[in-house]
């Protein structure tokens, strides 16, 4: 059986080629934040108010409903990924930590994950409350916030 670079065995399908790990976008984010300046750098500081949608998300979105929380994890496809050591909030005063102990976009992996609300499904797509994820960003999945009582 063929092993990753880790020793691990390759998955079916092609997902692992010579260690490297391969992700298809589910959708897309349409946002209202367009440049890096633009999101908050902290996800509860500075969110916009205005929904952000989820598109093309291929009618996956069966048992979902608006009021609902999900997780949105997000292909973080603007960061940086040789930067090891940031400055929290990118505030120079903050002292630098490994971006590991931090909610920096700028890491080897640039996973993101939005804790958002749903305030609307229609056809492939779905609206959100409080993403702050820029335009054009790739969404990976689409995981339920389980709550005390659903586990």
């Amino acid at each position: 059986m063929k092993s990753d670079q880790g020793g691990h065995p390759a998955r079916p399908g092609g997902l692992v080629t010579d260690g490297t790990y391969v992700l298809q976008p589910i959708g897309w984010v349409d946002s209202p934040l367009v440049g890096k300046n633009a999101a908050p750098k902290q996800g509860s500081r500075g969110i916009t108010r205005r929904p952000a949608r989820l598109r093309r998300i291929d009618g996956r979105l069966r048992d979902l409903e608006v009021g609902s929380e999900i997780l949105v994890l997000t292909w973080l496809d603007r960061a940086r990924r040789d930067v090891l050591v940031v400055h929290p909030r990118d505030d120079l005063t903050n002292p630098q930590r490994g971006v590991f102990s931090t909610r920096s976009a700028d890491r080897p992996n640039p996973i993101g994950l939005h804790r958002v609300t749903i305030s609307a499904i229609t056809g492939s797509a779905v609206e959100v409350q409080d993403l702050e994820a820029l335009d054009g960003t790739p969404v990976v999945d689409i995981k339920p916030v389980l709550h005390p009582l659903d586990r």
